[in-house]
C-alpha cells in the first residue's frame, strides 16, 4: 500500500486532516496502527487545550420507554456543532447507554460504544475531530413500574435530540388514552411554565428565602406602614409559591383552570404526579 493510500485510510479511520495524517504516517514509518496511536495522543493534547473554553450550547437527548425514561445533556461551544452529524450520531448512542447505566455518568464514561472504544475515548476523538470543547452535563433517569412515564421535546434538532426536554412520571393503574394524552400535555405545560416543585411546600427553602429578601427590599423603599407592608409581603410570597408549584399553576391549555383541577376532572382515584424533570440548554 502506498503512503498516499495509507494517508487516505488513516483519514477515514480517524477523521483527522490530510496534513496530520501525512505526518503521522511518516512518523510511524508507514505503520497504520502506530499512526492511529500518534494521532490519538495528539488529539488528546488538542482536546485538553479546548477543555478550558466555555461550552454553553449543546443538546439534550431522551431515551427509554414509559417505564424507564432517561435524559442526558451534552454541551458544546456553538449551535453549529450541535447540528453536526458526527456529534448527533455520538449523542444518540450515548443517550441509549445512559439509559442502560441509569444516568450514572462515571459508569457511562467507561462504557464501550459500538466501535469497541469507551465513551471517554470517543469523546476525546470527537473533540479533536470537530475542534470544540464537548462535555457531558446533567443526566437523569426516572423509573416507574406503577404507572407510566411520558416526555416532551422542544426545539427538536433531530429525532430524540432537542434543546429542551421534560420527563413526567404518573402513578396510576389506568393505561387509557386519556392518561397518555394528559401525561403528554403535562410535559408540554412544564416545558412552558417551568415549575420549581410539585407543591408549594416542596420549593427549595433557599429559593423562598431569596425571594423573601427581594420582596422585603422592595417594600422597604415603598414608604408603606409596617403592618401594610407585612400583608403585602405575605400576599406576594403566597403568589410566588402558587405560580411556581406545579399543582397550583394555571393550566397552559386552559388558563382559567389550575393543574390540580385538570387532575381532579380526570376522575381517576389512584392518579398522582410522582415526579417531573425539566432541562434546557443554557439554563
Amino acid at each position: 500500500m502506498s503512503d498516499i493510500e495509507k494517508v487516505k485510510k488513516l483519514r477515514e479511520a480517524t477523521g483527522a486532516g490530510f496534513k496530520d495524517c501525512n505526518l503521522a504516517i511518516k512518523e510511524s514509518s508507514g505503520d497504520l496502527d502506530k499512526a492511529i496511536e500518534i494521532l490519538r495522543v495528539k488529539g488528546i493534547s488538542k482536546a485538553s487545550k479546548k477543555m478550558t473554553r466555555d461550552a454553553k450550547e449543546g443538546v439534550v437527548v431522551v431515551s427509554g420507554d414509559n417505564s424507564q425514561t432517561s435524559v442526558i445533556e451534552i454541551n458544546c461551544e456553538t449551535d453549529f456543532v450541535a447540528k453536526n452529524q458526527d456529534f448527533i450520531t455520538f449523542v444518540k448512542e450515548l443517550s441509549e447507554i445512559n439509559n442502560e447505566k441509569n444516568s450514572n455518568v462515571e459508569q457511562l464514561k467507561k462504557a464501550i460504544m459500538i466501535n469497541g472504544v469507551t465513551v471517554e475515548d470517543n469523546l476525546v476523538a470527537l473533540i479533536a475531530k470537530i475542534g470544540e470543547k464537548i462535555t457531558i452535563g446533567k443526566a437523569k433517569t426516572i423509573k416507574n413500574f406503577n404507572g407510566l412515564n411520558n416526555h416532551y421535546l422542544h426545539t427538536v434538532v433531530k429525532d430524540n435530540v432537542a434543546k429542551l426536554a421534560v420527563m413526567v412520571s404518573l402513578e396510576t393503574k389506568d393505561k387509557s388514552d386519556a392518561i397518555k394524552t394528559f401525561s403528554k400535555q403535562l410535559s408540554m405545560h412544564i416545558a412552558a411554565s417551568n415549575p420549581l416543585a410539585l407543591e408549594a411546600d416542596s420549593i427549595d427553602q433557599a429559593i423562598i428565602d431569596k425571594e423573601q429578601e427581594l420582596v422585603t427590599e422592595e417594600l422597604k423603599n415603598s414608604g408603606k406602614p409596617d403592618d401594610i407592608a407585612k400583608k403585602i409581603s405575605l400576599g406576594k410570597m403566597n403568589k410566588f409559591k402558587e405560580e411556581n408549584a406545579l399543582l397550583t399553576q394555571a393550566w397552559v391549555m386552559e388558563p382559567k383552570k389550575k393543574v390540580k383541577d385538570v387532575l381532579k376532572e380526570l376522575s381517576i382515584s389512584d392518579l398522582k404526579i410522582r415526579e417531573f424533570y425539566r432541562i434546557k440548554i443554557g439554563e
